[in-house]
């Protein structure tokens, strides 16, 4: 499988939210949708843009057509949504594996100007099944670096979010019932 970088999974989610456009009927949620993609579309710088539409277009989850007027149309190949969904927030789950004894847990330092950065995260990670420990300390007993990875790379926060994979922990039965391992 191709390896997905984070301005490639955006642009796949870029792409996907332009065919959400085509079959959005209320004039609310077009303006949201068209909202939302301008963001994301300006938070991708335009060499590392170039570059990921490139290597989309190499791994066949993008299609590139020239329209008469010059300009250039992308279209998502099958392969292309598949994987465009596997990453939407919206959608994203931790498999509850059986448990391998590591704890996750996920740290953040988000500045108060960010507020709304960090109480995105704190939404995710409560919406994936993460515990609270402390108002930005996070646990939980399954494997989930991709996920963390690409939402930490959507919200554009890697400086300020810590990833752990720990053996133990002080309070692990309290947890351990928490998230129904005994």
């Amino acid at each position: 499988m191709t390896r997905m970088g984070a301005n490639k999974e955006k642009i796949l989610l870029l792409l996907l939210g332009g065919l959400a456009l085509g079959l959005t009927r209320s004039p609310k949620g077009y303006f949201k949708l068209i909202k939302s993609i301008h963001e994301e579309f300006k938070a991708i710088d335009q060499r590392s843009l170039k570059y990921a539409i490139d290597s989309l277009y190499k791994s066949k989850l993008i299609e590139q057509r020239n329209n008469n007027d010059g300009t250039t149309t992308f279209i998502l190949t099958s392969n292309g949504k598949k994987i465009a969904l596997k990453y939407n927030l919206d959608k994203m789950e931790i498999a509850k594996n059986r448990w391998d004894r590591k704890w996750r847990i996920v740290i953040f330092d988000i500045p108060e100007r960010l507020k709304k950065v960090r109480d995105a995260l704190r939404f995710q990670l409560k919406k994936l099944g993460f515990l609270e420990l402390q108002h930005s300390v996070w646990i939980l007993p399954y494997e989930c670096q991709n996920e963390i990875e690409y939402i930490i790379e959507f919200y554009n926060a890697r400086r300020f979010v810590r990833f752990i994979e720990a053996s133990s922990i002080d309070n692990e039965l309290h947890l351990k019932h928490k998230f129904k391992l005994i």
